[in-house]
């Protein structure tokens, strides 16, 4: 008897094997190959459809069936290979999963039944090579070793690890924090999860592929033969739980992932990082040398099952292996499924007949995609049953309506999303098998434009929940050294690269932080803002320093188009204040330099001009000691002092140094001598501004509105405050003191009898008060109202005071103490 012939791939990943399978498949007429994952199998039906024409390729899944009619190459889930059909070649792709837990069985007992006419290929691990060689076939070896080296670098923060790099975890909660933690830092990452439909999981790749992220977070589905750029591949987790418990994978399975590191000639490092456990120097040394504990056995169960009645049924499951190097596998989910079924009251009434038992078997092998809803399945299970068996015999187009009229929804988060696709992967299941469905061509369209609707959807999800397309721009154009695309629009928002970063606001970048941004964040921003916002600061101080369009506001801030950019400080007195910049660390020193020291020459001369009588004063190079001391005095009191303060200083001030005086600005009034260009508004608003930034207190207090000379308000208590905005008090009214003046002029230039004054309308008008409030004021001031036939006169009638009162007065003057006022007694 002639021996089938078997050649078994053996090696590491990045050996090529799966590439050598296509080319030999392809050069027979026939052949199909089985693959440990519908994404693999997807994968690989695009590549062969570039290579051979379309009606010769088919592809099937359980989820996904494309067989034309003259196909002669079969791309198949290794659990959906036709193994009725006799073909030239068949190969079987990562065949030590015969030794997995779950699936182990399929595997075996495709290696054990499974041949192609001419060749059989079987690729893998070298850990199943004695396993191989048991097999009573022509068995040729072919060994492939690793195009490139694999290394080990120990522990990374994932903050440190560098770009091209897929970071390992074994739950979708972990992937999905993992992710987070990489958006945050990094600027995003790709997900790739065996549970995303491939549509979403190669818009996923594509991402990472097109450069858009260079990070890949993902479980272990990466390693079975998803081929990607990748240098690193770090484990954020050594456990994984495999349906049943919680166990630590094994070197091979740690190979297997951590051998995606790496690609063609290219060199590959792993790691771990996070909380994982560090991997000992004895297993590293077995991981870089790709030496592995062989696989004993294989899990294995009875394919020839007897479906003349449950009993037999189930005996025919129980069945033994007849090899020392096989081993029953543990119950299955089909298994446990059917033995659920087959004692269900529901069923009670049910006659098992052969072909009754074989439905009911293969509605047990539904996989259950959504895991979650244990009970859910069951349910799905028994709906599917029951109608295969009633009289229609087939799954109704109403009922298949109703299951996806649910989940035909494109709301939701990433879980909520993934949990509807998972649910709609059953009903493609279900459409795809042969005469279970009414309109079956229609449901199989249905769910798999369902199903692709849902991905993109989840793609954009997982798009915008895990990469920030700011940042990860970003991150890219620095690593490549791009010349970035800067706009800077009319509101001043900055644009790269189409991404809004910001604003700039006068000479600062106020750049757009997202909620939980880090400093990594921060730092990529500002460092692609330096690259191209500095030339456009630059130019803005040339524009400042040329135009000179800036302005002092009563914030102690110096604004340029509404935007601040510097602000004063308390100096050595209160006209020499001290500049602090309000500008972006992007600008270089000698742009700062520059910018303060035309800022410092701005606000002197501003000062200057607006308070030059005051500057003047204090400039004054005369040596009369009488013009020098009432200068000092006025300077020293902010250019105002009450008459009664500096008698001593007026009596020995003779007529010429009054009049020097006069043409300093200085203005000799009966009750206060005071430099008048002073109580003009924009010399107040700059005096009460520089002495509050003195003092950095008394924010509160405001200057009366410009154009008011009379003012009655009982809830003013500063009264020292008021005087040095121009305005006497006089109890709970307050007169500027240059009008004053002026009234004081009127009431000697009126032509007066018995030294009686007449109120006449002008008085009122230049106060701007009523006539019941100046009659007020003239009693505060000692007069004394006379009333005669509707006119109304005034006498001067000075109270006497006592010497005591007056010194009272003196002492607590404000002009003696002016540094140290406390106006808020």
């Amino acid at each position: 008897m002639t021996k089938n012939k078997i050649t078994a791939v053996l090696g590491p990943t990045n050996t090529g094997k799966t590439h050598l399978a296509i080319e030999t498949m392809l050069s027979f007429d026939t052949g199909m190959i089985g693959f440990p994952l519908r994404l693999l199998a997807r994968e690989v039906y695009d590549k062969v459809i570039k290579k051979v024409s379309l009606d010769k390729v088919a592809l099937i899944t359980g989820e996904e069936k494309i067989i034309p009619t003259n196909a002669k190459y079969y791309l198949c889930t290794v659990e959906s290979m036709p193994i009725d059909k006799e073909l030239d070649f068949v190969g079987v792709d990562e065949i030590q999963m015969c030794a997995d837990h779950e699936r182990g069985h399929i595997f075996t007992d495709r290696l054990l039944n499974l041949r192609g006419i001419k060749l059989t290929m079987l690729m893998g691990s070298n850990t199943i090579r004695p396993i191989i060689s048991n097999l009573d076939d022509d068995i040729e070896f072919i060994n492939r070793t690793r195009l490139s080296k694999l290394s080990y670098v120990g522990h990374k923060k994932i903050s440190r690890i560098q770009r091209k790099t897929a970071i390992i975890a074994f739950s979708a909660e972990e992937v999905y924090a993992i992710a987070e933690l990489i958006r945050r830092q990094k600027g995003g990452a790709s997900i790739v999860m065996g549970s995303l439909s491939p549509k979403t999981r190669n818009a996923q790749v594509e991402l990472y592929q097109s450069g858009d992220v260079d990070f890949l977070v993902a479980t272990d589905a990466i390693g079975m033969g998803i081929n990607m750029d990748l240098d690193h591949v770090y484990f954020s987790n050594l456990k994984k739980f495999d349906g049943k418990k919680l166990r630590k994978l094994n070197l091979a399975e740690i190979g297997q992932i951590a051998g995606r590191a790496g690609r063609y000639l290219n060199n590959g490092n792993f790691g771990i990082t996070g909380e994982c456990k560090e991997i000992n120097a004895d297993e590293v040394d077995l991981l870089e040398n790709h030496k592995f504990e062989e696989i004993q056995s294989l899990f294995w169960r009875n394919s020839n099952l007897n479906f003349e009645s449950p009993f037999k049924l189930l005996k025919s499951l129980e069945e033994k292996p007849d090899r020392r190097w096989l081993r029953k596998i543990h119950e299955c989910e089909d298994e446990k499924a059917l033995k659920f079924f087959l004692r269900d009251k529901n069923f009670e009434n049910i006659k098992f007949d052969k072909d009754k038992l074989n439905l009911l078997w293969e509605c047990c092998q539904i996989p259950d995609f959504v895991k979650k809803t244990y009970g859910n399945h069951y349910e799905v299970i028994e709906n599917v049953f029951k109608y295969l068996t009633s009289e229609k015999g087939k799954i109704t187009d109403d009922y298949m309506r109703l299951q996806l009229v649910k989940l035909d929804k494109l709301d939701g988060n990433v879980d909520s999303l993934s949990n509807r696709i998972a649910n709609v992967r059953t009903w493609s299941y279900v459409s795809n098998k042969n005469n279970w469905i009414e309109n079956q061509n229609y449901w199989i369209e249905k769910t798999k434009h369902l199903e692709d609707k849902l991905s993109d959807r989840l793609h954009e999800e997982l798009t915008k929940t895990f990469i920030d397309k700011r940042a990860s721009v970003l991150a890219r154009g620095l690593k490549q050294d791009m010349e970035f695309d800067t706009k800077i629009l009319d509101n001043n928002e900055v644009i790269i690269d189409d991404q809004f970063i910001g604003k700039i606001n006068g000479l600062k970048l106020e750049l757009d932080l997202k909620k939980g941004a880090l400093e990594t964040d921060i730092k990529s921003l500002k460092k692609a803002a330096r690259q191209t916002i500095g030339p456009e600061l630059q130019k803005r101080i040339d524009t400042i320093i040329e135009t000179g369009l800036i302005e002092l506001n009563e914030d102690f801030k110096i604004y340029w188009r509404k935007s601040p950019i510097a602000k004063l400080q308390a100096g050595r007195d209160y006209l020499n204040p001290n500049i602090v910049l309000i500008v972006d660390d992007i600008l270089e020193t000698d742009q700062l330099k520059k910018l303060n020291n035309y800022l410092v020459k701005w606000l002197k001369n501003k000062i200057q001009n607006v308070l030059s009588s005051l500057i003047d004063l204090r400039n004054l190079k005369e040596k009369n000691s009488s013009i020098k001391a009432l200068a000092y005095q006025l300077y020293e009191n902010n250019g105002v002092l009450q008459r009664n303060q500096v008698t001593d200083y007026l009596k020995i001030l003779g007529q010429n140094e009054r009049k020097f005086l006069r043409d300093q600005g200085v203005k000799f009034g009966r009750y206060h001598v005071f430099l008048h260009k002073l109580i003009k508004p924009e010399a107040v608003s700059l005096r009460t501004l520089l002495w509050k930034n003195y003092h950095q207190k008394y924010f509160n207090l405001k200057p009366p509105v410009f154009g008011l000379n009379f003012l009655e308000n009982d809830k003013i208590k500063n009264r020292n405050f008021m005087l040095l905005c121009g305005f006497e008090k006089f109890n709970n009214f307050y007169v500027r003191i240059d009008i004053l003046e002026r009234l004081f002029v009127q009431i000697i230039n009126s032509n007066s009898e018995k030294n009686e004054i007449k109120l006449i309308p002008e008085m009122l008008n230049l106060l701007g008060c009523n006539k019941d409030n100046f009659k007020k004021l003239l009693k505060i001031m000692g007069y004394k109202v006379i009333e005669k036939n509707n006119d109304i006169f005034f006498k001067y009638n000075p109270r006497k005071s006592s010497k005591k009162v007056s010194e009272k007065f003196v002492k607590e003057s404000p002009f003696k103490v002016l540094k140290n006022l406390n106006l808020n007694q």
